[in-house]
């Protein structure tokens, strides 16, 4: 058709121009450039940073169980089996949850760090950046944060078992950190022992050493006083001294009667009867001077035996004070004993052999489907806004 509307006939010899391979592709890619750009090239530059340039890293795996001997038992006396098991079961998860907090912990880091190279085993030449530690001089919230990516310990609700694993970039690096994790949760559970075994006794202990210092007192006392007194045993001496009042006491009554019933007979100026009134007023004197010395003041027998009970009753009450708070220490020694902290190695450490990161496969098909579902989004906008356009 020409200017004015008119037919004109066409050339059958005319043929349209042949476009290359190249301008084909161009034209091809131009008309889909929306999508190459949302989806084909990310796709692209992900697969090839993953199959070129992502460094390999080694998982290393392990199972721990810590309990106690107490909560090994299959129940208590007085409650039933499975309340037991389950009051077991709830000390193991906090014992576990206490370790594993302490594996990802600021410390567990600083032990590594000093001990163990843990700086150098992720900095390592050939590890890619996106994946090295950057820094090889790092703050320790940096290194926490790096090291927690590559550590994490999880507990099962149901069977308080803890799994750790380590993901390291060399076969042999995260074997030995997670052998190495390993010995300190130990560590870590023979400080909690040690903590708790002195808690539980200190008490008892301090009782103890309370009741054994004032039975030393009473003992230093005791022995003062017998060294004051200058008698072993007044309690004894004074029984002897009763036993010699009585018989004087009865020489006494004797004398007297006899001088009664001699005064009946002969002249009280004879020298007989004066003799025997001699003895009658020296066993009187003797009889006062001994009952006077069991009885009477400061320093009588009596006195003495009353503050020497004293001191023996207070004696005996704290050795039994004393044998109370050994029993009491001995039983907290036990009980304590009973509820010792054990870390025990359910799965031991293995040495990886292939790679599990990066998950290649799952990464690209995540962000492919990612990608699409953008895309689609945006191209439903964008036809939208046509239709509404036109």
């Amino acid at each position: 058709m020409n200017m004015h509307g008119i037919m004109t006939p066409v050339d059958p010899s005319y043929q349209e121009p042949r476009r290359t391979y190249r301008e084909r592709i161009q034209q091809w890619a131009w008309r889909r450039r929306l999508f190459l750009l949302v989806v084909a090239l990310p796709l692209l530059i992900t697969a090839t940073y993953l199959y070129v340039f992502a460094s390999d890293q080694y998982v290393s795996e392990a199972h721990f169980l810590v309990h106690s001997v107490d909560s090994a038992k299959p129940g208590t006396p007085g409650i039933p089996a499975a309340l037991g098991a389950m009051a077991g079961m709830s000390g193991s998860q906090n014992d576990a949850m206490s370790v594993a907090d302490y594996l990802t912990s600021h410390d567990a880091v600083a032990t590594l760090r000093a001990k163990d190279r843990l700086i150098e085993r992720f900095t390592l030449p050939g590890i890619d950046p996106f994946s090295r530690l950057w820094s090889s001089d790092p703050t320790p919230e940096q290194l926490l944060k790096y090291y927690r990516r590559h550590v994490q310990v999880a507990i099962d609700a149901d069977s308080g078992i803890a799994t750790v694993t380590v993901r390291a970039f060399r076969p042999d690096d995260a074997f030995l950190l997670i052998s190495r994790l390993l010995q300190l949760g130990e560590e870590r559970v023979n400080v909690l022992n040690r903590r708790s075994y002195e808690d539980a006794i200190g008490m008892s202990r301090r009782q103890l050493a309370d009741a054994e210092a004032a039975l030393a007192q009473s003992q230093i006392q005791l022995t003062n006083f017998r060294q004051n007194r200058r008698d072993i045993d007044p309690a004894a001496s004074g029984q002897a001294q009763i036993t010699l009042v009585s018989t004087l006491t009865a020489q006494l009554s004797a004398a007297r009667a006899q001088l009664a019933s001699m005064g009946q007979m002969i002249n009280h100026n004879s020298p007989q009867f004066k003799a025997l009134q001699s003895r009658v007023d020296a066993l009187s004197a003797q009889v006062a001077a001994q009952f006077g010395r069991l009885t009477g003041g400061n320093q009588a027998i009596a006195a003495d035996i009353g503050s020497y009970e004293g001191l023996q009753l207070r004696q005996q009450f704290l050795s039994k004070r004393y044998d109370a708070a050994a029993s009491n220490l001995e039983r907290a020694r036990e009980q304590a004993l009973r509820q010792q902290l054990y870390l025990v190695r359910v799965v031991e450490p293995n040495m990886p052999v292939q790679s599990l990161y990066p998950e290649r496969g799952r990464i690209l098909i995540t962000l492919l489907i990612a990608l699409l579902l953008a895309y689609s989004i945006g191209w439903l906008i964008v036809a939208g806004v046509r239709e509404h356009a036109a």
